[in-house]
């Protein structure tokens, strides 16, 4: 049997209940919170009255500290994740915080109450994330981590569709506090999805009691360590994507808070994550997540180097949201299925924490960073900033792949 091609029995059997389940939560999930976030920059610009300006230094800021939030979250949430019935409750908790606060931004007034709803909110998402990736690895077998995490990675981006055209319909039948608040519901649900999934998992012995401790020499050993650089700097370009949906709003209709057709762009973004995620999956299964990790880093590098120098033309933005989408629908499945073919199985979940914290504080450095430069330099510069550190992730992968293929 040629390598890498496994039997269909082995095929089907990582599609199970568990895996549907959690990918049917991630749908839910994003589709509830990513109303909040599609409407944003107008909700800033107009309904609180910062101005295009004004909006675009304080969604960075707010942004920013969201991910620094989920970062110590996502640290934090990876010794809970390392406990299997510590993981279970951190994941069902995670999914329903997320749903309270996310929808509590339809009822501030300031600018600093969106910040700090928003922080708690990605908080919550960031401490669920190790648990939910660990059960998700307790589910299947190693040999298709890169489909499983390909399908929940699919089904993520798949709400993250729906949440901006659900924001687009529900913003021109009740207006946009009205809209963030409806976005409770989804979110909700996705809790009970996650509830479902972890009744599916593997039955649990008996209790261990395990310290709570954050585990770092034990976890970045072997290909591990060289793969979280190239983490590092990718994530160091992984801004919010706000900050895209803000530029297509400028470039589109300057000085108007809203634009649907931004929303729409946003919408082709999150489709191509979700075709990419699954056959990005495949290939990782087949010939391992370095190789999707140099294409997802040269994809963004192609992509903000785009949006540095495009124009107001409606198709050259849909290519760089595409791109760019293409970019991280395939990093993502591929740096889980690194983390969890790559860390020891008793501390899975550090792993994921780990590597998520690492991931959450360089996007905090990306959207702060970058939203600064937008604001006080120029679009092009915060652009040209996010697509330098694409190209050095697409090294830094580089790298790490010639030294698997020579036996490193």
């Amino acid at each position: 049997m040629a390598e890498g091609v496994q039997p269909v029995g082995e095929q089907r059997r990582w599609f199970v209940p568990g895996v549907r389940a959690i990918g049917l939560a991630s749908f839910l999930s994003d589709l509830g919170h990513e109303v909040p976030t599609a409407l944003l920059p107008s909700l800033l610009t107009t309904t609180l009255g910062l101005g295009a300006d004004r909006a675009a230094a304080t969604l960075g800021a707010i942004e920013g500290v969201a991910d620094g939030a989920a970062g110590v979250a996502r640290l934090g949430g990876g010794p809970l994740a390392d406990d299997p019935h510590r993981r279970r409750a951190t994941a069902v908790g995670g999914y329903a915080m997320t749903a309270v606060f996310s929808s509590l931004i339809a009822a501030t007034t300031a600018a600093w109450q969106v910040g700090v709803l928003r922080a708690v909110a990605w908080g919550a998402r960031g401490a669920r994330s190790p648990s939910r990736n660990a059960l998700l690895a307790d589910l299947v077998p190693a040999s298709a981590y890169g489909r499983a995490y390909g399908f929940e990675r699919a089904m993520d981006n798949l709400g993250a569709i729906g949440g901006p055209l659900l924001a687009l319909g529900l913003v021109a039948l009740v207006g946009v506090r009205a809209a963030i608040a409806l976005s409770f519901i989804p979110a909700a649900l996705a809790a009970v999805a996650i509830v479902v999934a972890v009744r599916s998992a593997p039955t649990l012995g008996a209790r261990e009691r395990r310290p709570l401790r954050i585990h770092v020499r034990s976890v970045l050993h072997g290909r591990l360590r060289g793969l979280v650089a190239g983490i590092a700097a990718f994530e160091l370009a992984n801004v919010a994507a706000t900050l895209l949906i803000l530029r297509a709003l400028n470039l589109l209709s300057p000085g108007e808070s809203y634009s649907a057709t931004a929303l729409v762009l946003y919408a082709g973004y999150n489709l191509a994550a979700t075709l990419i995620a699954v056959p990005g999956g495949v290939v990782t299964d087949r010939r391992g997540p370095d190789a999707v990790l140099v294409a997802g880093a040269v994809a963004f590098a192609a992509a903000f180097t785009g949006f540095a120098f495009v124009g107001a033309s409606v198709g050259a933005l849909a290519a760089c949201f595409v791109v760019a989408g293409a970019g991280i629908g395939l990093a993502e499945s591929a740096q889980s299925a690194a983390v969890a073919t790559h860390a020891p199985v008793e501390l899975r979940g550090s792993a994921f924490g780990l590597v998520a914290g690492v991931q959450a504080f360089a996007n905090l450095a990306a959207s702060a960073v970058a939203g600064l430069l937008y604001a006080t330099v120029s679009p092009r510069a915060a652009f040209l900033y996010l697509a330098g550190w694409a190209a050095l992730s697409a090294g830094l992968f580089c790298v790490t792949l010639v030294r698997r293929r020579e036996g490193h």
